[in-house]
């Protein structure tokens, strides 16, 4: 079984799950495990890793600039997988790896797919590839080595595009909260609860987490009463970007995000 669904059929509530994104190689370049660990050790359910890339087009200002940082620290593909080969002898929840396609293919598909299976990494989420292509050309080299591919839907996404994304998929849907960049907007609108309630009655077979905007307990509550729970990016990063004592400033938010009783820091 693949950590990402076991995850979700062990979580009897099937809410409340905090999945939370990072970039590889930020502050430095050495500090991808370490983050890691941390997250885990702070509470998080499952855990995005980015893998940087020189135009991110849908990422905001705050993530870009992390991405930039990660780049000029030194952070490659190949650099990931040297600091996550040994990441399963202290980390045991879910990992995903997201980014754009183009460094993917430059690796190769197969030897990219290949390489996540051997150190333990769960999923890919890669926004900019086209599902008929994943479909037809790569869907049977990810099966085989056991890694789940995650589409994202958006408030745009067709009724038919997310049947058809419900009925490919395993483990969960990538739902955006909002037609927008990741960290430019928070709260949930009314348009945005009448979107979620609009995929709640579809009564897809797939859980699903609503990204974008989502950035403290009252924004984590409120759309985990819409899905399994809710991913969180910008306000993570801005917590890197500010942080002088890593791990502890690390588990403090995560766990301020998952219990109102304590206040996020660096937000």
């Amino acid at each position: 079984m693949n950590r990402i669904t076991t995850l979700f059929q062990n979580h009897q509530e099937n809410t409340g799950l905090l999945n939370v994104y990072f970039t590889a190689g930020f502050p430095e370049l050495h500090d991808t495990v370490r983050v890691l660990k941390a997250l885990q050790d702070g509470g998080a359910d499952l855990v995005e890793i980015g893998m940087p890339y020189s135009d991110p087009v849908a990422d905001g200002e705050t993530i870009q600039k992390s991405n930039d940082q990660a780049l000029e620290n030194g952070m490659t593909v190949r650099v990931l997988f040297e600091q996550l080969k040994d990441m399963r002898k202290t980390i045991t929840v879910p990992v995903l790896l997201m980014g754009y396609v183009n460094p993917v293919l430059q690796y190769g598909i197969e030897a990219f797919c290949k390489k996540c299976a051997e150190i333990g990494v769960d999923g890919l989420i890669l926004p900019d590839m086209p599902m008929d292509v994943y479909l037809n050309e790569y869907k049977a080299i990810f099966d085989s080595y056991g890694i789940l591919n995650i589409f994202l839907v958006t408030p745009q996404t067709s009724e038919s595009r997310i049947r058809q994304i419900d009925a490919v998929s395993e483990g969960f849907i990538y739902t955006v909260s909002s037609a927008s960049v990741t960290g430019s907007k928070s709260g949930v609108s009314d348009d945005m609860e009448a979107y979620f309630d609009r995929l709640n009655a579809m009564n897809l077979k797939n859980p699903r987490l609503i990204g974008f905007g989502i950035k403290d307990n009252a924004t984590f509550t409120k759309a985990s009463e819409y899905a399994a729970g809710a991913i969180i990016g910008s306000a993570f990063i801005r917590v890197l970007m500010e942080s002088r004592d890593l791990e502890n400033d690390i588990k403090s938010f995560v766990r301020a995000v998952k219990n109102s009783s304590s206040e996020p820091v660096g937000v």
